[in-house]
């Protein structure tokens, strides 16, 4: 990583402490950045990018502007390259345990390595919060579990290539299990895609090329049916055992299993923090990004307002209001002298 990792258990103090490090949290400290506010980053994973990295980092992204496609980890890696002249400092493999307003106003954040923050404003990019995969009720899916490519369940492709040669089994109706079906069509030895509805909750489009692939005999839809058992030997998966809602099965040869059934969210520690929350999410004014406390400012998914959308993009809107308001709140009353990016450049560009 280029910009400076942190040592735990230390005192920090910062302009801005920023929550997450996913895509719309690299992008806060680009925008922190260029209105000359340091930033400390603080995630519960040990590497940056979030979701995009944790889950789908060779997945392609269509709906970023100028960009008519890129693979997550690259799209992770030109954010990393667009904050790191701004020297941001991070905190990876901890989560922000305690948020606490001082006498003078400023914030103080506690994390669960024993690192303190003193930070004039916090911008929480927290993505979904701490998150993980939603699991199939199959009574010995954990035997089929172990680390490493060759295990036999796998919440996620990481790797492309791990799954040449090997008979696929995806379950699920969703954007991931539609995208995986059909980018690992012409590596994988075999693919059966397994749901319980003929209707995929997918992007036109791809449902469409799944259907074409599924009429040339390339991806085996087994509709309408559900994961019903695993079967193997000395945690080596061989079969995945699927029924229909009258009970009749159907036996899937199979080397892995790809259950895309969402993921589970908490937002953890951020219900005690006395913020404005709307289930799950944050509410905030959207205007502002504010997130019910002076300082205190929200971005991206882990927010709600009116007509809110879950893209990308949305958070980077969304991150550039938050720096704005966040510089107001350090400096009320001055005059903020807006250039644009063209004019202004950044540190080290010629």
């Amino acid at each position: 990583m280029s910009n400076s990792p942190a040592t735990p258990a230390t005192n920090h103090i910062t302009d801005i402490a920023v929550i997450g490090a996913g895509p719309v949290g690299l992008f806060t400290v680009f925008q922190c950045g260029m209105l000359k506010m340091s930033c400390h980053v603080v995630d519960a994973l040990d590497e940056i990018g979030g979701q995009l990295s944790a889950l789908y980092p060779e997945k392609p992204i269509y709906d970023i502007p100028g960009l008519p496609s890129v693979l997550a980890a690259d799209l992770v890696g030109r954010l990393e390259a667009q904050a790191a002249p701004f020297a941001p400092t991070f905190h990876l493999g901890q989560q922000v345990t305690v948020l606490t307003q001082k006498e003078d106003g400023r914030w103080l954040l506690e994390t669960s390595k024993g690192t303190r923050i003193d930070a004039g404003a916090v911008i929480i990019a927290a993505g979904v919060g701490a998150f993980g995969p939603n699991r199939p009720p199959l009574e010995n899916i954990q035997d089929f579990e172990a680390q490493g490519p060759g295990a036999g369940v796998h919440y996620l492709v990481k790797r492309r290539d791990d799954f040449a040669g090997r008979r696929v089994v995806i379950a699920g109706g969703g954007d991931s299990a539609v995208d995986w079906a059909l980018s690992l069509a012409d590596i994988a030895e075999s693919i059966a895609i397994v749901h319980r509805r003929p209707k995929f909750r997918a992007a036109p489009d791809s449902a469409a090329k799944l259907e074409r692939l599924a009429a040339d005999g390339v991806i085996d839809l087994v509709i309408p049916f559900q994961l019903a058992a695993l079967e193997g030997d000395s945690g080596k998966l061989e079969t995945v055992v699927v029924a229909d809602l009258d009970g009749n099965q159907r036996r899937l040869e199979a080397d892995v299993l790809l259950p895309f059934f969402g993921l589970s969210q908490n937002i953890g520690p951020i219900v005690d923090w006395g913020l404005d929350l709307d289930h799950n999410h944050i509410a905030v004014a959207p205007e502002t990004m504010g997130a019910g406390r002076p300082g205190v400012f929200a971005v991206g998914d882990i927010i709600s307002y009116p007509g809110k959308l879950k893209l990308i993009l949305t958070g980077f809107s969304e991150a550039a209001l938050a720096a704005h308001s966040a510089r107001h709140h350090l400096h009320p009353g001055e005059a903020l002298h807006f250039e644009y990016s063209t004019t202004q450049g950044v540190p080290g560009s010629t």
